[in-house]
């Protein structure tokens, strides 16, 4: 690859590595820009500076949201650059996809997408400094070795600090990154080390990082009401009683769209809902004058919807013919009638809610036609496109910084929020920090959509799964799943059962939905994994022999990229079982028991057994749970791997325990954690991870735990009662003596 360079005292690079997607920006920069306490630091890379005192500071690219990212994404740079990483100083990026590519938290992909990219962007800065130092000492860059943050010259003695070479990189062609070795692991340093998470300091001492922290000069505050039923139109508001309010600027009626519910491409989510807005200068004073609105909505079709009508709905869908038959292998009908036992059973599950601790906000300042944002957004670019396309102005007119979010777990990848506080700035003519009560979080989620299973399945007489039927009924239209709310025809036990058949059947949704944690895993584990559980029983096995039995002994079954490597999961099943004490479990005293489930997702393997005690009350407490995990052959921070496991097991069964967001005439009904709780921390149990290293590329971690914690719990309970659970969430009354 080959620089061209312009100018004499400010120079600027774009490479492109397009066989991997790698982007890198190069520049020596300007008076003022990139100061550190050691003076003006030198850009090596679009990802790199390295400061006259050592200090190197790498940009994390992509959002943050508790899972860690910040402290991973550089660990991967650092450990090819070889610097020491006590001399790492790292920064979030603004969104910028020249200079960084897609820029984005979700899916588990941070490191699939970026364990071989970003390494390589580390082996390019330390490829470029080591050419600086070569030429310098006029010797071939190959007898060049590096320590961390220095270049050495074995045979001669010389060495030069990444410090002092930082200005002449400006004058060095940068590599093709694929030509460039990366290390063997067992020379890792910093991949591999249990690293906390960068920010943690200024976490518990209070510094702002958040997007609810953002201030600015001359900032007012903004509120914003939406119709209780989804996308309802303003049919009328009492500004002026608002805007008697003391400290109270303007309020104002936003037309919006009453179709925004309906994502254009590349969106997540909603765009701009009609509401009112109310902009002061305190936020307080803006709820205050939110209070005094009495508005008035018109009617809109979505409020004759409800739980209790899907409910109902769905029951006559699955006694009627499905609408549509994805998968269908063998002869099923057949199969059950001749199968030596039989079952049965309806299974269902509700919408939830995200309910992240930060709410929902933004802070948007309009001058002279541009847009500047600060938002705690896990997918920016397409919050750009949106406000572009709302405000019509072009995309280019529009900057977008990345702040902390204080959580996500997928509803942050809608950017709603954003389009408002980009609108309401506009209309009041100065900065505008936006932000949603709890209560707006709540009743104005991207909901994870409930869904319902009428399952049918056969055991013959040597036990074997022979007959699986699910008639799956859930939201949408013709052959199109309302956001998230669909399944594949390969999900699991699909593939290994000879007659399988799939059906499903749609009903209209005007409730919004999208992605939650592990979207549509979390809620399709805790049916399959069940169901399979009952088949067990059914056939008196061993619930753990009995999934490895369905496995099988080929070793992947199915062609990329739906294949399933079912002699993975069956390393995970007899690792948990044995990290659990299975076999010892109809030891346990009356009351208790262990389940086990296992599940694939988000190119995760993993097993997991819960141990439960279940009082005579129905009241549930769980003991323990163990977790074998297989995301390939590198754990890149396991400080941060075990964090996501652990809570992503809690967070699972939290959504078991206790959350549901109930629909009666076409509004969610919960408010606030008084009736949409999470778990507490004296109900949280003690969770035991054990990862699998194997020979496969490293995944993400973010969501494949959670999936099977929920059916683990479900089995178990049933282990402990004889009391099935097939709806969530469990309540004391389903399991009560």
């Amino acid at each position: 690859m080959t620089a061209e360079m312009t100018g004499a005292s400010r120079r600027e690079i774009l490479k492109t590595a397009t066989a991997s997607g790698l982007v890198l920006s190069f520049a020596v920069v300007g008076k003022g820009q990139a100061q550190t306490a050691g003076g003006a630091a030198q850009p090596i890379n679009a990802y790199v500076r390295v400061a006259p005192d050592g200090i190197v500071t790498i940009v994390n690219k992509n959002p943050e949201i508790g899972q860690g990212i910040k402290t991973m994404l550089p660990m991967l740079i650092a450990e090819e650059l070889d610097v020491s990483w006590d001399q790492v100083r790292i920064e979030q990026a603004d969104n910028d996809p020249k200079a960084y590519g897609r820029q984005f938290a979700g899916g588990s992909m941070a490191t699939p997408l970026h364990w071989e990219e970003l390494r390589r962007v580390g082996a390019v800065a330390r490829a470029m400094l080591v050419q600086a130092a070569a030429t310098a000492w006029n010797c071939p860059a190959g007898e060049c070795s590096t320590t961390p943050g220095v270049v050495v010259h074995a045979s001669t003695g010389r060495k030069a600090t990444y410090a002092s070479l930082a200005t002449q990189c400006a004058n060095v062609s940068v590599p093709d990154p694929k030509t460039l070795p990366l290390k063997d692991p067992k020379d890792y340093k910093i991949i591999g080390r249990a690293i906390a998470q960068y920010d943690t300091p200024k976490i518990v001492t209070g510094q702002p990082l958040f997007g609810i922290d953002v201030r600015r000069p001359g900032m007012l505050y903004a509120t914003y009401e939406k119709a209780p039923v989804f996308a309802a139109k303003v049919a009328g508001a009492d500004l002026a009683a608002a805007q008697a309010v003391k400290g109270v600027r303007k309020a104002f009626v936003v037309a919006g769209d009453s179709n925004a519910l309906q994502p254009a491409a590349g969106q997540i989510g909603a765009g701009l809902l009609p509401g009112v807005a109310v902009v002061a200068d305190t936020w307080w004073a803006a709820k205050k004058g939110r209070d005094k609105l009495n508005v008035k909505w018109e009617d809109h079709p979505t409020s004759k919807q409800s739980s209790e009508g899907f409910a109902a709905t769905a029951r006559e869908l699955a006694a009627g013919k499905p609408q549509r038959t994805p998968r269908n292998d063998g002869d099923v009908d057949a199969a059950l009638k001749s199968a030596a036992k039989t079952v049965e059973a309806s299974y269902s599950y509700p919408f939830l809610a995200h309910a992240p601790m930060e709410p929902q906000n933004c802070t948007a300042e309009w001058k002279d036609g541009k847009l500047e944002i600060w938002a705690p957004t896990q997918n920016p670019e397409p919050g750009r496109q949106l406000c572009a396309k709302t405000l019509g102005i072009k995309p280019e007119d529009i900057t977008i910084h990345m702040t902390r979010c204080g959580g996500g777990f997928g509803r942050r990848l809608a950017n709603d929020y954003m389009v408002e506080a980009a609108w309401i700035a506009r209309e009041a003519g100065a900065p505008v920090k936006l932000v949603w009560t709890r209560e707006d979080d709540m009743r104005h989620d991207i909901y994870r959509p409930a869904g319902f299973h009428f399952l049918r399945g056969g055991v013959d007489a040597q036990g074997n799964l022979v007959a699986f039927h699910d008639h799956f009924v859930s939201f949408g239209e013709g052959a199109n799943f309302a956001p998230s709310a669909g399944m594949g025809p390969t999900e699991f036990p699909a593939r290994f059962v000879p007659n399988c058949r799939i059906d499903v059947s749609v009903m209209p949704l005007g409730v919004p939905t999208g992605p939650l944690r592990a979207p549509g895993s979390n809620a399709l584990a805790f049916v399959m994994q069940s169901f399979i559980d009952e088949l067990a029983h059914a056939a008196n096995a061993d619930p753990l022999a009995f999934q490895i039995k369905l496995l099988g002994d080929k070793p992947v079954v199915g062609e990329a990229p739906a294949a399933y490597a079912a002699g993975r999961m069956v390393g995970v099943l007899k690792a948990v079982g044995e990290m659990s004490g299975w076999a010892n479990r109809t030891k346990l005293p009356k009351g208790e028991g262990l389940g086990v489930a296992c599940y694939y997702s988000h190119l995760g393997y993993f097993a997991e057994v819960a141990h439960v005690a279940v009082s005579p009350a129905g009241e549930v407490k769980v003991k323990k749970v163990w977790v074998a995990a297989d995301v390939g052959r590198q754990i890149i921070n396991p400080h941060g791997a075990l964090n996501q496991v652990q809570g992503s097991v809690l967070d699972g069964l939290s959504e078991a325990l206790h959350q549901q967001i109930t629909i009666v005439g076409g509004a969610a009904q919960q408010s606030n954690f008084h009736d949409y709780p999470l778990m507490r921390i004296n109900e949280a149990c003690p969770v035991e991870v054990k990862f699998l290293k194997t020979d496969f590329p490293p995944t993400g971690l973010g969501e494949p735990a959670l999936p099977p914690a929920i059916p683990a719990l479900t089995n178990a309970i049933f282990a402990a009662t004889g009391k099935r659970v097939r709806s969530l969430p469990i309540t004391p009354e389903m399991l009560k003596a």
